[in-house]
């Protein structure tokens, strides 16, 4: 009586989640290496057009699960498929498709070409390094050198790029956004940016003390109130912020009077140039909900302007 052994066969991948939130991806990560293996795929170079920018992850479990994007999900499952072949030859890998890649059967539908490169990971010590500095709302840079087949953290640089021979992902806290007045326009840009996966903070009225604290570099200030003397001490405190964005409910009108008691307080030019009044992107808006998605894409264009 003889035995036949049964073909191992790898697992399947199967998406385990839609988010492209690079902490929820890092801590997926995180999670499927504490439980066996787990590899993080990188998009490290375009050829032509593409669906997602430099530095986009996928995480990959070894059981096949796997989250994030690369493309416009055209690629991911192939991905995850290279990814779980690393993982069984514990060795990192480097894969092209669309443009110049030998994977005939998979074009991408913007016509270009992407290289993703994978490593399996041997500790998660510098996912961990990025995960802190995010929650303390501060950027990170985590440098995947292909030669000794290692990430380490580094500072952020303005972008994600190559260095010399290392690939360098930069990470930045999410969007905040401060918001101030007791309307039902306020009401729908919070509800619209908790949607979005903002970090949404609405300030109680005459509540502007900690509000100085709170307002950094990745900040959207928000003014919706019908009068200028309920806004001032917000917005005084808001220019003198690091914040990327600012923006005022009003009419032209309304806004050269606040423009006029600024210079009259002594703000500079310069500083009062920052605030977008009338706020939005595009208007006049006549309800709520067009005004939030008018104050909340403005804010989404602000913040790929700063931080490109």
């Amino acid at each position: 009586m003889h035995h036949t052994l049964a073909p191992i066969t790898a697992p399947i991948p199967v998406r385990a989640s839609s988010t492209d939130d690079p902490v929820e991806l890092l801590r997926f990560a995180i999670d499927a290496h504490g439980l066996g293996a787990a590899a993080l795929a990188t998009l490290v170079d375009i050829r032509g057009g593409a669906a997602r920018a430099l530095g986009a992850h996928m995480a990959v479990a070894a059981d096949g699960r796997f989250c994030g994007y690369v493309s416009g999900g055209c690629v991911e499952a192939a991905v995850a498929s290279e990814a779980l072949l690393a993982m069984a030859q514990g060795r990192d890998r480097t894969v092209k498709f669309g443009d110049g890649s030998p994977f005939f059967d998979i074009v991408l539908p913007c016509g270009g070409g992407i290289s993703v490169a994978i490593h399996v990971l041997k500790d998660v010590g510098a996912l961990r390094h990025v995960l802190d500095c995010l929650e303390r709302r501060q950027a990170a840079g985590l440098a995947y050198s292909p030669g000794q087949r290692a990430l380490k953290p580094v500072e952020p640089l303005p972008r994600a790029q190559w260095l010399e021979q290392d690939f360098v992902t930069v990470y930045r806290p999410r969007t905040r956004v401060v918001l101030s007045g007791q309307t039902i326009e306020a009401q729908a840009v919070a509800r619209l940016a908790e949607a979005s996966g903002y970090d949404v903070i609405a300030m109680a009225p005459g509540g502007v003390r900690p509000v100085a604290d709170i307002i950094d570099p990745f900040t959207a200030v928000v003014l919706l109130h019908h009068e200028l003397d309920a806004e001032a001490a917000i917005l005084e405190i808001a220019l003198a912020s690091p914040g990327f964005y600012i923006g005022a409910l009003g009419s032209t009108r309304t806004h050269r009077r606040r423009v006029e008691r600024l210079r009259a307080m002594a703000f500079r030019r310069d500083d009062i140039a920052r605030i977008k009044a009338p706020i939005g992107m595009f208007g006049p808006t006549r309800d709520a909900t067009s005004l939030a998605l008018s104050v909340l894409a403005d804010v989404a264009a602000a913040r790929l302007a700063a931080y490109a």
